[in-house]
């Protein structure tokens, strides 16, 4: 029976984010972050600006795909020993680094492309900067999760977010300001030396305590029941069936057999938390625009009001959490991230109104900034440590994929019935989020509560 963790007092919930662990976060959430636009807007932007057709930018879009699909070489990252690195750095380190420098390569490779006539070799190098960048988010799941406890989850999540958007705002408004004023040539080689900040958090923080691989395979008694069947065969095949036991197999049926009956609702849950405002994200734009909002107050609202609410959100999250734990405050996030899209419904009906935008705005992005903090929590409290990289890698695509997909049918509804029945029907959809949420901060094998209160 797990023991009910220990509610904090307001001093000792800001305390935590003084932890080295937590600090090193925002290091590491920044060079999360710095990536992810350089493939995706900062590149359109580029690609455009040198005459490359619309119709052939939009096939880049596909490059996200990799960041959904990472689950797939989770396990290589979560077991593979690598030449040299592991030994030097350990698992997390050394997959960070490796990570980093795929990262940096291909954004050299892409500043020393000329876009025109060149489409394929700026797809080649964008694909590795994107598969580095996914490999990185897992080895930094991981390392986080093994770095701290559970009660500190939700703090290391919040500086991680506001890292992230740190990282973001280097690669658009920084790389845009650079190639305004160089060269786009200059702004990719800029956002490559800005990686190193990622190498430099690595290489001062130490690799989180961890049983080695061997250690691990020999604990796994699928792995022994698999050993002892196939005595006599030939010892690398032995040694390649044992390590795809451990590393695909198990974590899903350590998952399975910890939380039994529970597990098929948990994936549920996962899978609809988010729906709710990942269905509206693609509308929000289009309804701007539509209004008649000047893409100029658009970028300045997003950008101001956003931003610091996103932040806000996520330090408020990650102080609840530290305060009352993460059940009570896992329902707040489920039912703020649902009802604001009521927000957007009110913005569609008001009209061209900068009130409603910055209202829509700033209430959005400090619920999802809040409920973020608090899901990371929870996600890495539903993993075992002995399959991180796995476990969590396989929560954040499903966390996702659904959403993205649904967007992906916003623009029918919108079509059909407008804009304010759009966000009424997304709303709706997080309602089923909100009951599982009830579900589970009420299970205390799930989410012990806080027991006494700390002085």
């Amino acid at each position: 029976m797990p023991t009910a963790t220990v509610r904090r007092s307001w001093r000792a919930a800001l305390a935590i984010y003084l932890r080295a662990p937590v600090i090193t976060m925002l290091f590491l959430g920044f060079s999360a972050g710095l990536p992810f636009l350089l493939v995706f807007s900062t590149l359109s932007a580029w690609l455009r600006s040198a005459g490359v057709e619309v119709a052939a930018i939009g096939f880049f879009s596909w490059i996200g795909i990799l960041y959904s699909i990472k689950f797939f070489w989770a396990p290589v990252v979560d077991r593979l020993a690598l030449p040299l690195l592991t030994r030097t750095f350990g698992q997390r380190r050394g997959w960070m680094l490796l990570a980093q420098a795929t990262i940096a390569a291909g954004l050299v490779g892409l500043a020393g492309v000329d876009p025109v006539g060149n489409l394929g070799l700026i797809a080649l190098f964008a694909l590795l900067v994107a598969f580095g960048s996914a490999t990185q988010d897992i080895a930094i799941d991981a390392f986080r999760i093994e770095s701290a406890p559970d009660d500190v989850q939700a703090a290391m999540a919040s500086t991680y977010i506001i890292g992230y958007r740190g990282g973001l705002l280097a690669a658009g408004a920084g790389a845009l300001y650079v190639a305004s004023a160089l060269s786009w040539e200059a702004a990719y080689l800029t956002m490559a030396a800005l990686v190193g900040v990622g190498v430099l958090t690595v290489l001062l923080r130490p690799e989180p305590p961890r049983l080695s691989l061997t250690t691990q395979l020999i604990h796994e008694p699928k792995v022994r029941a698999f050993l002892r069947a196939s005595r006599g065969k030939p010892k690398p095949a032995r040694r390649l069936g044992a390590w795809l036991i451990g590393a695909v197999v198990c974590p899903f049926t350590d998952f399975l057999g910890r939380h039994r009956l529970k597990a098929l609702w948990l994936l549920v849950f996962i899978a609809m938390f988010r729906i709710s405002d990942l269905a509206m994200a693609s509308m929000a734009n289009p309804l701007y625009i539509d209004l008649g909002f000047s893409l100029a107050t658009i970028a300045n609202v997003t950008n101001v009001f956003g931003i610091a609410m996103s932040i806000g959100g996520g330090i408020l999250g990650g102080l609840l959490v530290a305060r009352y734990g993460i059940g009570p405050i896992l329902v707040l996030g489920a039912v703020a991230a649902t009802l604001t899209n009521l927000l957007f419904a009110a913005l569609a009906l008001a009209g061209q109104s900068l009130p409603f935008l910055v209202m829509a705005i700033v209430g959005d992005n400090l619920a999802n900034g809040l409920a973020s903090a608090v899901f990371i929590a929870f996600l890495s409290s539903l993993t075992s440590r002995a399959y991180t990289a796995t476990q969590y890698a396989l929560f954040s695509s499903l966390m996702t994929l659904p959403g993205k997909f649904l967007s992906g049918f916003g623009g029918l509804v919108v079509a059909a019935e407008g804009y304010a029945t759009f966000f009424v029907v997304a709303t709706a959809l997080g309602l089923p989020a909100i009951a599982l949420a009830l579900w589970i901060s009420r299970d205390r094998e799930l989410v012990p509560r806080p027991a006494t209160r700390a002085a």
